[in-house]
């Protein structure tokens, strides 16, 4: 019998693994080349007289309105020159994060075939944590200065937002974007559907990031993605017994869908959940929804309206 077991357990493994290998074969031989251009090496290597040639070439990153002497100073603030030299420590060598791009694109063109391949420029920014890559039709824009490590000695930040300061994150971070730009807004502004928005993007990156953990698509420590597993029922029970999932208040999507510490039950499960608890069960929703809806395509699936995917997903959290 347990010899039994073990052969149809490796059968529907090696089915599993041949039907992704056909998949990611068609991926494969799907023709990208990204574009890489690092406009900080350009900026922080120019001499101050050439500054009006790089606004020439980048005119995007030059502001109508702003003083040259904004640009001279950032160009030779020795902080920022600091910050450019530890950039330069981690990413002289960029090619690992292209070949990475390159199979993140190749993903989009499976599933999104008129996409088109954009140019990647890469920046030093203004540490803003809210714009650390963007996804904008034909550019990619990646501010470096935000993944250098969450250890790095320039962070002083809350250590929820500098736990996804790594350069693992830059293709997640990509792929939110690029969701997020995508998926049409609904007018159902309850909880149900915000979870159910995040859900969507981040099921996205099950698709279009098939090499990431769920913890590394989340932005969460491997110990965040285990305490949700392990409380997934108590948490979906707690939704519907405090009658919030078609509540359109707009403080539950600070409590449970924005980026947080923690999520905010006011129990004292708070201290150890993470924080955009709903978007992780919105994200379940949608991963049953197409376990159960196949024939849908991650195109498809962005237009659905949320109440469509909630009621057809037969969703139910594991105990």
């Amino acid at each position: 019998m347990k010899i039994y077991r073990l052969a149809v357990v490796l059968s529907l493994f090696f089915l599993s693994c041949e039907q992704k290998t056909k998949v990611e074969k068609e991926v494969e031989e799907i023709p990208v080349d990204v574009k890489v251009e690092r406009f900080d090496k350009v900026f922080f290597e120019s001499k101050p007289e050439n500054l009006p040639k790089v606004k020439k070439q980048y005119p995007f990153f030059f502001p109508t309105g702003n003083d040259d002497k904004i640009w001279l100073a950032k160009m030779q603030e020795p902080i920022w020159r600091e910050v450019y030299q530890e950039v330069q420590k981690k990413y002289g060598n960029f090619e690992p994060v292209q070949k990475e791009f390159n199979n993140l694109f190749q993903h989009l063109k499976y599933y999104f075939p008129k996409t088109k391949t954009p140019k990647v420029i890469t920046i030093i920014g203004e540490m803003d944590y809210n714009a650390k890559a963007i996804y904008a039709d034909s550019l990619v824009i990646v501010a470096l200065e935000l993944y250098l490590g969450k250890e790095h000695k320039f962070y002083q930040f809350p250590t929820y937002l500098k736990q996804n300061f790594e350069e693992r994150q830059i293709m997640p971070d990509v792929v939110s974007s690029f969701s997020y730009r995508n998926i049409p807004a609904s007018s159902d502004k309850t909880l149900l559907s915000q979870m159910i928005f995040e859900g969507k993007q981040l099921f996205a990156k099950d698709l279009l990031l098939p090499e990431f953990t769920d913890a590394e698509k989340m932005g969460y420590t491997p110990e965040q993605i285990k305490w949700c597993e392990e409380n997934e029922s108590y948490m979906w029970r707690y939704f519907i017994e405090s009658q919030m999932l078609y509540s359109a208040d707009p403080k539950l999507n600070t409590r449970f869908i924005t980026p947080a510490p923690f999520s905010k039950f006011y129990l004292e499960i708070d201290n150890d959940s993470p924080g955009r608890t709903g978007a992780w069960i919105g994200w379940q929703i949608v991963r049953s929804y197409m376990k159960n809806n196949n024939n849908v395509s991650l195109a498809e699936l962005f237009k659905i309206e949320p109440k469509e995917i909630f009621e057809k997903s037969k969703y139910k959290p594991k105990k």
